[in-house]
């Protein structure tokens, strides 16, 4: 039987059948958790690190090159003659590395006697893919575009996947959020707010929030992020944000919510919700105890099957023993406690726990679900548990 089903049937049996309690995903605060992170190659290529390395997050640990684009050039046509006489007039092969107005084919000139010649030239750098002798036409790839993929996070490097990239772990204080935009970056954490309940506002970013993970308190404004790109803040760690900010910073409504391939240039994590929602207590006194130390972050966040949160993790020292001896904890839903919505009606919402019924119950969709009874902003609403994660701490 797996542990937490165990586990699960062993607190139901010590409460005579009638739970209290129930196991639920959550976010994770804590200042020491070993993470392991897979860093993974959009296609094959080649890993530049071997096992047991200790690398740093910005550390390159694999490489390749994506193909060019494909660009189609009828020489037949430009040199006026059958597709069957191009291989006559070829200067090139498939293969062949070219340059921009090299010449690919040219005839003989007029009579045939070298005057007047017409000629084909590359329009790009790359190279030859393909031609062929029953169309006449070439087919010309742009140069190769590199790809690299670095750590993200300082650790040691325990397994690597062969052409592909490698896995990471370390030791680390780690937050999870509940949304985010943008993905990767690295920096110094810098708190710019004394209480979890005081907003970040413009004021309060100086030159020297250049490069900086910055943290705020319970909201923070598109005034504030427009700052804070200008001065080239690296991400910004908020308690609250405007939904509507949002819609004005990409254009557009959120839609489903997966996040994190945004070009905003500064990436944005919220560790509560929509509005103006102070940072849970547990949450600012850890990021207000690592002010001044380097952090990796990143906004990705997916909502729905294969859940992504957005992270800060911030590397502490860790001898290797340390790495392999994780505990697995499970989440449980308990009267009393606080959890989250993460589904509409209600996304973003904190509520706390009232009672846990054991019956499923009918919900809009006709289906029988599980749900929880909370109380969320004074009023008592139901909700499948499903659509709620567990606040730790």
């Amino acid at each position: 039987m797996d542990e937490s089903i165990k586990c699960l049937s062993n607190r139901n049996n010590q409460l005579g059948g009638t739970m209290s309690s129930a196991y639920s995903a959550g976010l994770t605060v804590t200042n020491s958790i070993v993470l392991k992170k897979q860093r993974i190659l959009p296609l094959k290529g080649r890993v530049l690190v071997k096992k047991g390395a200790i690398v740093k997050a910005n550390d390159f640990v694999a490489e390749t090159s994506l193909p060019g684009n494909v660009l189609p050039l009828n020489i037949a046509n430009k040199l006026g003659i059958t597709a069957q006489q191009v291989m006559q007039y070829l200067k090139v092969k498939p293969g062949d590395s070219i340059k921009k107005d090299q010449i690919l084919a040219e005839d003989r000139g007029l009579m045939g006697l070298g005057f007047f010649k017409s000629s084909v030239k590359s329009p790009i750098d790359g190279e030859v893919e393909s031609i062929s002798q029953f169309t006449g036409q070439c087919m010309l790839r742009e140069p190769r575009i590199p790809v690299q993929v670095k750590a993200f996070i300082d650790g040691l490097v325990v397994e690597i996947i062969p052409e592909e990239g490698v896995v990471i772990e370390n030791k680390s204080a780690y937050v999870q959020g509940i949304f985010g935009l943008c993905g990767e970056t690295t920096g110094i954490i810098k708190v710019l707010v004394k209480e979890p309940e005081q907003p970040l506002t413009p004021d309060l970013l100086t030159p020297d929030c250049q490069d900086k993970l910055v943290v705020g308190g319970s909201m923070i404004s598109i005034e504030t992020i427009m700052k804070a790109k200008e001065i080239g803040v690296r991400g910004i760690i908020t308690g609250g944000i405007d939904d509507q900010d949002i819609k004005k910073l990409l254009g557009q409504d959120i839609g489903v919510a997966i996040t994190g391939h945004e070009n905003l240039g500064i990436t944005i994590l919220v560790t509560e919700g929509f509005g103006p929602i102070k940072m849970a207590a547990k949450t600012f006194s850890l990021l207000s105890t690592f002010n001044g130390k380097q952090a990796s972050m990143h906004g990705k966040t997916q909502i729905r099957a294969g859940v992504i949160r957005p992270e800060i993790i911030i590397p502490l020292e860790f001898s290797e023993d340390e790495l392999h001896v994780r505990k697995e904890t499970e989440s449980i839903l308990t009267i009393g406690g606080y959890i989250r919505i993460i589904r509409q009606p209600g996304f973003g919402k904190i509520g706390k726990i009232l009672s846990l019924p054991e019956v499923p119950i009918n919900v809009e969709s006709e289906t029988k679900v599980r749900v929880l009874t909370a109380e969320v902003d004074g009023i008592e609403m139901t909700i499948p548990r499903a659509n709620v994660e567990l606040i730790e701490g």
